[in-house]
C-alpha cells in the first residue's frame, strides 16, 4: 500500500497500536531518518530533502526517526491539484491500511471533513455573542472551546507537555465549559475523576488510562475540585441526580511521614459510595487547620511548585482557605435533609471559622498574604523580600464571597498596584519573584526569575483577577485585563509577533515578564486558561447566568459599550438577546422583554418550544440611584 507506518513495542501500554502517514498521490519517496531530511548542520526552516527529488528509503530501528513522504507535482499554467495527506493510529495494521486507502480517495476525505467541520460548528455554536470587541468576539464563538475540548480535554498533550494523563483538579475545571454546549461532558467528567479517589478522601493528582497509573501526593486542593465542580454543575443544570451515581474508590498504601507523593495502579475496591459521599470526603479531609487556623498546604495547593512550604505538615495556605470556604458554601445546600443536620452543622461552623481566622491572621496591612511556612514565616508579606504579594490571594478574597469588603477591595487596589504591568501587557502571578532569598519555597524557585509561575503571567491566575473585577462591578477593568491576555492582542504587528512568538488563536498557559525574555510566551495550548478564560467572558463579563431552567443576564461592560448580543440555543429553541446600554453603565439593573412582554423579574423562564424568541435586556440604574446589586443566587432556594 505504500503507506508509512511506525510502532513503539516498548510502551507497554500501546505496544500494538499503529501510527501512519499516507499519500494521496501513488508516486512517492519517503526516509524514516532525521537526518537524511534535515542534512547536515539543517533545520526545519531549510530542509535538506526539499532541494532535489526522491528520498533514500530509510527505514527500521536505531536512527534519529521521523515520517517524512515525498511526491512531487508539475503544474500546467493555471492548473489546480488537491492533495490529501492523512495521519492517525488505529489498533492495528490490517485498520491503518483500510483507512489510509480509504482516504486517498477525494470525495472520501471532503466528506469526512465536511462531517468534522459541521460537528466543531454545532459544538461551539449553542452561544454566539456579538460585542464591540471583535477579538472578543472571535475567542468566545469558537477559539477557546476548541482549544478547551480538542486539546486540553480530548487529547491532554501539545507540542510543549507531551502527557495524556487526566490531571485530577485539570479536567474538571475544564469541564466547567461545557455545561453550556453540551452539560454530558462535565457530567462525565465528574464520575470519572471521582473514580480516582482513594478511600481516606485524597485523590490520585493525575493518572493515565486505560491502566490507572498515577502518582498519590500531598497536593491540598486536588480533592476540593470535585465538589466544587459537582455543585457547579447542579447549579447550572439543576441535575440533582448525580449525587446519587455511585462509584467505586480506590486502595492503595497510604503515603508515610518521609513520602512526598508516590506513583503507582491503585487497586480499585469493590466499595462503591454515591457522588455525595465522594464529594463529603474530600471536604472531611480538607478540614484540618493548622496553628492560624488556616487548612494545611500540605506539597502545593494550586500553586504545584509551592511544595517545600508545608512539607512537614505544618505549613498553611491562605488561598487554600478562601477556596475551601467557597466550596462548603456552594455544598451546603445538599445537605439539607435532616440525616445530614450534623454535617450541616459542621460545614457551617467551619466556614465561619475560616472566615474569621483569615481576618485575624492573613491580612498584611494593604492586602491578603499568600500562606504560612512549617515554622510560621508568612508568605506574599510585605517582610518577604520575594514574592511579597500573590495575585491569588487577592483574587480569591472576591470570588469566595468570604472577604472583608473593604480590606478586598484595598487587596485588589495593590493587586492593580503592583502585579499588573500595563507597559508591557502582563498581568503578574507574584512579585518579586523567587531568586537568592532565603526562602524555600519549592521547585518554583528553580525556574528562572520572571518565567511561569515565578513572577511571570501565569495565565490561569490572570483570568482570576478579571472575574473578581467583574465581581465588583468595574466592568472597565475587567475588559482591559481579558484584552491583555487575549493572544489576538499579540500578533497585532511584526513587533509583538516576533516577541510573542506563540500561536495568536490559542491561549498561552504563561508569559514571561523579566529582561530580554519580556513578553514572550511560554507555552500555548495545553492550559486550564482557555476554560477559564471562556467563562470570564461569557459569564463574568456579559453576566450570563444559566441556573436550571432559568437565564439571567447581568453584566459588568465598560461603560462605553453602548449594548452587545447573545445567540444561545436552547434545545431546539433559539433566544436572540440583545443588552441596550444606552446610558453606559458598567453595571446596572436589568430590566427584560420576552417576545415584547415586560417581565416582572429580570430573568427568563427556558422553554424548549422550537421557536426563535426575542429578548431585549435594559440597563437601567436603580430607582435610588445607586447602581444594582445583581439579585443574588439562592441556591437553596434553586436546588430544592
Amino acid at each position: 500500500t505504500s503507506i508509512l507506518v511506525a510502532q513503539n513495542p516498548y510502551d507497554s501500554d500501546f505496544s500494538g497500536r499503529v501510527a501512519f502517514t499516507d499519500l494521496s498521490e501513488i508516486d512517492r519517496t519517503f526516509t524514516c531518518c532525521r537526518k537524511e531530511f534535515l542534512g547536515r548542520n539543517g533545520n526545519t526552516s531549510e530542509p535538506l530533502a526539499l532541494r532535489g527529488r526522491g528520498l533514500g528509503k530509510r527505514n527500521g530501528t536505531g536512527a534519529d526517526p521521523c515520517a517524512v513522504l515525498q511526491t512531487v507535482i508539475e503544474l500546467d499554467s493555471h492548473e489546480e491539484r488537491e492533495i490529501v495527506i492523512t495521519l492517525g493510529q488505529c489498533e492495528s495494521l490490517s485498520h491503518a491500511r483500510e483507512l489510509a486507502l480509504g482516504y486517498r480517495d477525494l470525495r472520501a476525505a471532503k466528506l469526512s471533513l465536511d462531517q468534522v467541520v459541521s460537528r466543531w460548528d454545532n459544538q461551539v455554536s449553542k452561544i454566539q455573542v456579538k460585542t464591540p470587541e471583535p477579538s472578543f468576539d472571535l475567542l468566545l464563538n469558537g477559539w477557546l472551546i476548541y482549544q478547551t475540548l480538542s486539546c486540553r480535554f480530548w487529547s491532554r498533550t501539545a507540542f510543549y507537555q507531551s502527557g495524556g494523563a487526566f490531571g485530577f483538579r485539570d479536567q474538571l475545571q475544564d469541564s466547567m465549559t461545557f455545561v453550556y454546549s453540551d452539560p454530558s461532558l462535565t457530567r462525565e467528567q465528574i464520575l470519572r475523576a471521582a473514580g480516582r479517589q482513594f478511600r481516606e478522601g485524597d485523590v490520585q493528582h493525575w493518572w493515565h488510562p486505560p491502566t490507572g497509573r498515577g502518582v498519590r501526593t500531598k497536593m491540598s486542593d486536588d480533592l476540593l475540585w470535585l465538589p466544587y465542580v459537582v455543585s457547579f454543575y447542579i447549579l447550572k443544570t439543576g441535575d440533582k441526580s448525580i449525587l446519587n451515581e455511585r462509584v467505586a474508590l480506590l486502595d492503595a498504601p497510604l503515603l508515610t511521614v518521609e513520602q512526598e507523593d508516590c506513583y503507582a495502579t491503585p487497586v480499585v475496591s469493590t466499595e462503591l459510595v454515591s457522588i455525595f459521599e465522594h464529594c463529603t470526603r474530600a471536604i472531611n479531609r480538607s478540614l484540618t487547620i493548622g496553628s492560624h487556623g488556616l487548612p494545611l498546604i500540605g506539597t502545593g495547593d494550586w500553586n504545584d511548585g509551592m511544595n517545600r512550604v508545608g512539607v512537614r505538615g505544618q505549613g498553611e495556605s491562605v488561598w487554600l482557605a478562601w477556596f475551601l470556604y467557597r466550596v462548603i458554601f456552594d455544598f451546603i445546600p445538599f445537605c439539607e435533609s435532616p440525616e445530614h443536620s450534623e454535617l450541616r452543622e459542621l460545614y457551617s461552623r467551619h466556614a465561619q471559622d475560616l472566615k474569621v481566622a483569615i481576618e485575624k491572621h492573613a491580612w498584611d496591612g494593604n492586602w491578603y498574604r499568600r500562606a504560612f511556612f512549617d515554622d510560621g514565616t508568612p508568605l506574599g508579606s510585605a517582610i518577604n523580600s520575594e514574592c511579597q504579594i500573590d495575585s491569588i490571594a487577592q483574587t480569591w478574597s472576591v470570588l469566595s464571597g468570604a472577604g472583608n469588603p473593604e480590606r478586598s477591595a484595598q487587596a485588589m487596589k495593590s493587586f492593580d498596584a503592583k502585579l499588573v504591568c500595563r507597559e508591557s501587557q502582563l498581568i503578574l502571578l507574584l512579585s518579586p519573584p523567587f531568586d537568592r532569598g532565603g526562602l524555600d519555597p519549592g521547585y518554583i524557585k528553580g525556574y528562572v526569575p520572571g518565567v511561569r509561575e515565578n513572577g511571570g503571567q501565569y495565565t490561569h491566575a490572570a483570568i482570576w483577577a478579571i472575574m473578581a473585577n467583574a465581581e465588583m462591578g468595574d466592568g472597565t477593568k475587567a475588559m482591559e485585563f481579558f484584552n491583555m491576555i487575549n493572544p489576538i492582542h499579540h500578533g497585532r504587528d511584526q513587533a509583538t509577533c516576533s516577541r510573542y512568538k506563540l500561536e495568536p488563536y490559542a491561549l498561552a498557559g504563561d508569559v514571561y515578564s523579566q529582561g530580554t525574555h519580556q513578553g514572550r510566551g511560554g507555552w500555548s495550548w495545553y492550559t486550564g486558561s482557555s476554560a477559564w478564560c471562556y467563562r470570564s467572558g461569557l459569564e463574568s463579563i456579559l453576566g450570563f447566568q444559566l441556573l436550571g431552567q432559568k437565564l439571567r443576564i447581568n453584566p459588568c461592560i465598560p461603560n462605553k459599550w453602548k449594548g452587545f448580543e447573545i445567540a444561545y440555543i436552547f434545545g431546539k429553541t433559539k433566544y436572540n438577546i440583545k443588552v441596550d446600554n444606552s446610558i453606559g453603565l458598567s453595571r446596572g439593573a436589568t430590566r427584560i422583554q420576552l417576545d415584547g412582554i415586560a417581565l416582572e423579574i429580570p430573568e427568563i423562564d427556558l422553554v424548549d418550544d422550537g421557536k426563535d424568541h426575542e429578548v431585549v435586556v435594559t440597563m437601567v440604574k436603580h430607582r435610588s440611584g445607586s447602581l444594582f446589586e445583581p439579585i443574588p443566587i439562592n441556591r437553596q432556594v434553586l436546588l430544592k
